[in-house]
């Protein structure tokens, strides 16, 4: 009989601390999420005051004060447009129509002098496996 007393007071004795630990750590959990509630409202706030402070910064009086103060700036005139036919002459072309294009033909030359079996770079060729 003692040894069914005995026992039952070590099971008693084991789930008493059970309780207990479970009872610490969500204490210890709760006060994480509390701490972390308080550190999302104090972003929260950081982030309410920068966007107050961004609204002030872009306010268009604000702006169009600066741009008045610092640069010199002029409306603009319909008298400051010219008419088409005051305007400079097109450069001359480098290629005279009809021939042929001096790059491509310089590609060309490189293509028939490496050969088609030649790859450069670190690209290959469509079908090669490495």
């Amino acid at each position: 009989m003692r040894i069914i007393h005995l026992l039952v007071i070590g099971a008693l004795i084991f789930a008493a601390a059970y309780v207990y630990r479970i009872k610490m750590e969500s204490t210890a959990r709760t006060e994480r999420v509390l701490r972390l509630h308080a550190e999302i409202r104090e972003q929260r706030d950081a982030i309410a005051v920068l966007r107050a402070e961004w609204a002030k910064l872009d306010a268009p009086l604000r702006l169009q004060g600066l741009a008045e103060r610092h640069l010199a700036l002029k409306p603009v005139n319909g008298t400051q447009y010219d008419s088409l036919k005051n305007l400079p002459e097109r450069p001359p072309r480098l290629v005279k129509p009809g021939e042929p294009d001096p790059i491509g033909a310089m590609i060309d030359t490189i293509e028939a002098a490496t050969g088609p079996d030649s790859v450069t770079g670190s690209v290959s060729r469509p079908g090669d496996r490495r």
